[in-house]
């Protein structure tokens, strides 16, 4: 079994270096920058525990893969550059191949199922981070983190069963499960305080920061009971994480912020809003619930990737004060919402 890497980034980067070392065959999809890196230095994972250099096969473009179907395709690009990855990798790999959704939000699965028949989506609860070509930094140890997976939309097969134990063996905890969506879910209400960080700045210096995230997600929650989805529990996450994932900052470095804080500190001029309080606006769109909330984070961390600027850019005060007077557009059109 070969694992192809397609987005090798923080996530990505760190579950292909972790299943390297454990003994797997593995190939990196990066692009410009980073993929130069990773052919000339190598990747490097850095963290409490380890600091070591991989060097592992590395292309550009599923174009330049000879793809077979006991291959296993891991999909760590942000959700916003999916779509095109999708089109590229369906364009050269057989229809069989098994596709692992390892990205944020829910929407992401959908769009796989249309190009090949398996697809297994994939819980990520791993805190690292990508700044540097060629370098990831990750937050949690021993324990890397948490990456439960299950077959979509429902049930477990034995590759889910095979994938969930290779993948404890390489400094994971990865459970089987075939309702992956119910945490997938509880994973996008837990994102929705990524535009507020990214926006403001660490959520624990700012009541009014908390209060943003608090808001966004009662609406989410308000949403997806509304829409019929069903949602693993507060208390069933807390038990899951428990003690296995240990925030243990990397010596001479601290984890800036998650994956959208890194997109606007890495100027990509793009972010995944769309797909985590977007998701909510779009459910709360065509259930006829207002999400203003949501719908001002979601348009103020794209404001923000496009215009490239920095993270912390807008006080969470400034924010919180539009957010109390915002009206869902929506509302606008459909006075009976």
């Amino acid at each position: 079994m070969r694992f192809v890497i397609y987005g090798a980034g923080a996530i990505g980067g760190t579950i292909g270096g972790r299943l390297a070392q454990a003994g797997h065959a593995v190939t990196l999809i990066a692009r410009g920058r980073h993929a130069a890196a990773l052919r000339a230095q190598g990747l490097r994972l850095r963290s409490a525990v380890d600091d070591v250099t991989l060097h592992l096969p590395v292309v550009e473009s599923p174009r330049e893969l000879q793809l077979a179907a006991d291959d296993v395709v891991v999909l760590a690009m942000k959700s916003q550059d999916c779509l095109p990855a999708l089109d590229q990798l369906a364009a050269v790999a057989p229809p069989d191949l098994a596709v692992v959704t390892a990205q944020n939000g829910v929407a992401n699965e959908r769009e796989a199922l249309r190009r090949f028949a398996r697809v297994i989506a994939m819980c990520v609860v791993l805190p690292a981070t990508h700044l540097e070509p060629g370098v990831v930094e990750i937050s949690s140890s021993p324990i890397n983190g948490l990456l439960d997976l299950g077959l979509y939309p429902a049930g477990v097969d034995e590759r889910v069963q095979t994938l969930a134990t290779l993948l404890t063996a390489a400094t994971f905890v990865s459970l089987p499960r075939p309702d992956v969506m119910r945490w997938k879910y509880r994973k996008l209400l837990s994102n929705l305080a990524n535009a507020v960080e990214a926006a403001s700045g660490r959520l624990e210096a700012s009541e009014a920061a908390r209060e943003l995230v608090r808001r966004a997600r009662d609406e989410g929650s308000l949403v997806l009971r509304a829409a019929g989805i069903d949602v693993a529990s507060a208390e069933e996450d807390a038990a899951h994480r428990g003690e296995r994932v240990v925030p243990r900052p990397v010596a001479a470095s601290s984890r800036g912020g998650g994956s959208s804080w890194q997109s606007l500190a890495r100027g990509t001029g793009a972010i995944e809003a769309d797909y985590l309080n977007g998701e909510i606006v779009l459910l709360g769109r065509l259930h006829r619930i207002p999400t203003p909330v949501n719908a001002l984070l979601q348009r103020t961390a794209n404001r923000l990737a496009h215009e490239r600027r920095p993270p912390g850019s807008i006080a969470a005060e400034a924010l919180l004060a539009e957010a109390t007077r915002a009206v869902d557009p929506a509302q606008l059109t459909n006075p009976t919402a």
